[in-house]
């Protein structure tokens, strides 16, 4: 069931999921569903979705316990959680924990769609620009054989294209394999971290606005208070990985009340 197309639904309550699925259906979705966790990992099992929509209160086994599963099968499936208000917080710490975004209940037929669609978009780019970075790979290599030489690496292979690489300082990214380089060192970063530091490096050495950070790296338009707690756990967890001490940052500054920088 792998393609963009490909959505589950996992939900325990019957009409949520039936609504949900027909909303997605009507938009030319492929929709698969689950009422409890437990389905949900068997087919999951079987094989990737295009995106999950979870429910964060379930019987027998909890959202949070069956993301953390999901993402041990698949590291960068996007997951959106469906989440009433009075569990906000526990959709938070899901965020934390690596989902995407989360919904709030009751459902919104636009807003639905259009969180779909700004999630599956990013996360189509960075497969669409290795693809076209193979691509013109693959033409300069013919253009240099055709030559009888030319600009070259070891091996044949065409020259990199600058435009892969965003460099500030020590800090290196590669765009096209999603690696980082701090000082020369590799970093490994979770995806949505990944895209945290993109921001913070495009935009250095101002500051990103909390709402910003968050619409910028995650696609979509939150509250502030909500843009400062998700925005501080996903800073928390980028210091962690490229800080020598995250309590005493060099790289990521915190403009209090308004953001962050990066300085590199």
């Amino acid at each position: 069931m792998s393609g963009t197309k490909s959505i589950l639904v996992v939900d325990d309550e019957p009409n949520l999921r039936k609504t949900l699925a027909m909303i997605l259906q009507r938009a030319g979705y492929v929709v698969t569903t689950a009422g409890n966790a437990d389905e949900a990992h068997r087919l999951l099992r079987a094989g990737a979705y295009g995106l999950v929509f979870l429910d964060i209160k379930m019987p027998d086994k909890s959202g949070l316990t069956l993301l953390a599963e999901i993402r041990e099968l698949y590291p960068d499936m996007p997951i959106v959680l469906l989440t009433a208000h009075a569990s906000l917080d526990s959709a938070i710490e899901a965020v934390r924990r690596g989902a995407n975004d989360y919904l709030l209940k009751p459902i919104d037929p636009p807003q639905i769609l259009e969180r779909v669609s700004q999630v599956l978009a990013k996360q189509e780019q960075p497969r669409r620009r290795r693809e076209i970075f193979d691509e013109m790979q693959g033409l300069l290599a013919e253009l240099a054989n055709i030559e009888g030489g030319g600009n070259v690496v070891d091996g044949g292979t065409a020259v990199i294209d600058p435009s892969r690489y965003l460099q500030r300082g020590a800090v290196r990214l590669d765009l096209h394999t999603r690696q980082v380089l701090i000082n020369g060192n590799p970093v490994t970063l979770t995806p949505t971290a990944f895209d945290y530091l993109v921001t913070l490096v495009r935009h250095s050495p101002e500051t990103v606005t909390y709402k910003k950070l968050v619409k910028e790296s995650q696609g979509y338009e939150p509250s502030l208070i909500e843009a400062k707690e998700v925005a501080r756990w996903r800073i928390h967890e980028l210091r962690k990985a490229i800080e020598a001490d995250s309590r005493k940052p060099d790289f990521i500054i915190t403009v209090r009340g308004i953001g962050y920088r990066l300085v590199a």
